[in-house]
């Protein structure tokens, strides 16, 4: 008789402590985001985080990601993003060097070994340089720098570079514990995850204290958010299943019958990936300006302020690029992904065989364009993800008005990551309730 293995979750002594060390792990990352960057101008930074235009929306598009520590600018400021950055760079790396390529398929764990390697050194050098463009562009947004002498003062520079870098290290070694010491894993997510769920009651407060806005504000972000949830839940756990004829066993003397099986294809193999992409790159050029809003000319300086328009985050042209980007990086990610897996090679040395199509290239070239036809759909839902905020702003004036534009980043892009987040969390204590025999639990499957 089985056994309902949720009942017993706190009951399992080994699952108790992980979910207990998880909690520990994410109330300390909380304690710590309220720790200011030193010689942050709190006045400067205030009149930022108040104002209605660019300013204000970029730094609410990088705070999501962030976890929510942009708004109080603490060393904690850029979270665990630059490892993200890095991850992503050194994965699309890999199938490019040559020699990386060679190493992953001659000595697969010792590759990821220097994989991970890599990408710390990676993810020190991407916090120092997110760290002194966020407070370039920041400052530039802004009526005051945030950081004072800044980028003047040697040891000033050095000190708040030193200390954003180190905190941002500091966030990932938290992530590291989780996933080793708690819900396996799940660290860098849970952690991107806890500073998005903490914005929550920040963001129904500020439409309530609108009068004008209460309603139509709070009944359209309940609205949106459930039906974000039901959409994101619905591409999640999409799966394209592709008939694959397995061979049959030699038991004895005689040969067992082929064995009719599936290969489950996602529909969305990318993830939250192409949208943390495709906002780094967006947020480049806008860094990139800053550091010309000085120039000697005339010219040079208003192309620079136009740049930082259209880049801030407010501006029409930044939500159509934010989706064509999206989108193409989504397809671009899902084929160096998919790629990897060599599903050809691999059918071809299980001696399995998809019907009707020849076994190696051939085989891979049939999936390949089985994944592209079921990406688009992925892609496209993505990019809508993407600019969501924007689209509910424009179909409803005062909403926009009163979340400044960016109300419901956390019911889009946001959304997104916390779904992703809870359905893996359950995943993972399905599968540890499972081990300790607790064998029917809630989670729908």
């Amino acid at each position: 008789m089985k056994r309902s293995g949720w009942r017993y979750l706190w009951t399992a002594k080994d699952i108790r402590r992980k979910l207990l060390i998880t909690v520990a792990i994410l109330i300390l990352y909380r304690l710590v985001s309220h720790i200011r960057t030193p010689g942050v101008d709190q006045a400067a930074l205030a009149a930022l985080m108040n104002s209605q235009g660019a300013g204000s929306t970029l730094v609410d598009l990088v705070n999501l990601i962030s976890g929510g520590t942009v708004r109080n600018f603490s060393i904690l400021a850029m979270g665990v993003y630059p490892y993200i950055t890095a991850q992503i760079v050194i994965q699309l790396l890999t199938p490019i060097i040559p020699s990386w390529q060679r190493a992953s398929e001659e000595d697969p764990r010792g590759a990821r070994k220097q994989m991970e390697k890599r990408t710390y050194y990676l993810s020190v050098a991407m916090a120092a340089l997110q760290a002194f463009g966020q407070i370039r562009i920041f400052s530039a947004l802004g009526d005051y720098p945030i950081i004072p002498n800044f980028g003047i003062d040697l040891l000033t520079t050095v000190t708040v570079l030193t200390a954003m870098t180190a905190g941002t290290m500091f966030a990932i070694w938290l992530g590291e514990l989780i996933s080793e010491y708690g819900i396996r894993n799940q660290g860098l997510s849970l952690i991107i995850f806890a500073g998005i769920i903490s914005q929550l009651p920040s963001t129904y407060a500020r439409l309530w204290a609108i009068p004008e806005a209460r309603v139509v504000g709070i009944l359209s972000v309940l609205l949106i958010t459930l039906i974000t949830i039901y959409v994101i839940v619905i591409v999640q756990q999409g799966r394209r299943n592709v008939p694959v004829m397995y061979p049959g066993r030699r038991v004895g003397s005689s040969m067992s019958m082929p064995v009719k099986g599936t290969l489950p294809l996602m529909v969305n193999m990318s993830g939250m990936i192409p949208l943390i992409f495709a906002q780094a790159i967006l947020t480049f050029p806008a860094i990139l300006a800053s550091f010309f809003l000085e120039s000697e000319s005339e010219g040079i300086r208003n192309f620079a302020l136009g740049v930082q328009n259209i880049f801030g985050g407010q501006s029409a042209w930044y939500w159509m690029i934010y989706f064509f980007m999206v989108v193409v990086l989504a397809f671009f990610y899902t084929n160096v992904l998919f790629q990897q897996q060599n599903y050809g090679e691999n059918l071809k040395r299980s001696g399995a065989k998809i019907p009707n199509v020849r076994s190696g290239k051939a085989t891979q070239e049939y999936l390949n364009k089985v994944q592209s036809r079921i990406t688009f759909p992925s892609a496209f839902f993505l990019g809508l993800v993407a600019i969501l905020p924007y689209l509910a702003t424009v179909l409803i004036p005062s909403l926009g008005a009163a979340t400044q534009g960016t109300g419901f980043l956390i019911n889009s892009s946001g959304l997104l990551i916390v779904v992703g987040v809870v359905r893996d969390v359950f995943i993972n204590i399905d599968a540890e309730l499972k081990l300790h025999g607790y064998e029917d639990t809630l989670l729908v499957k």
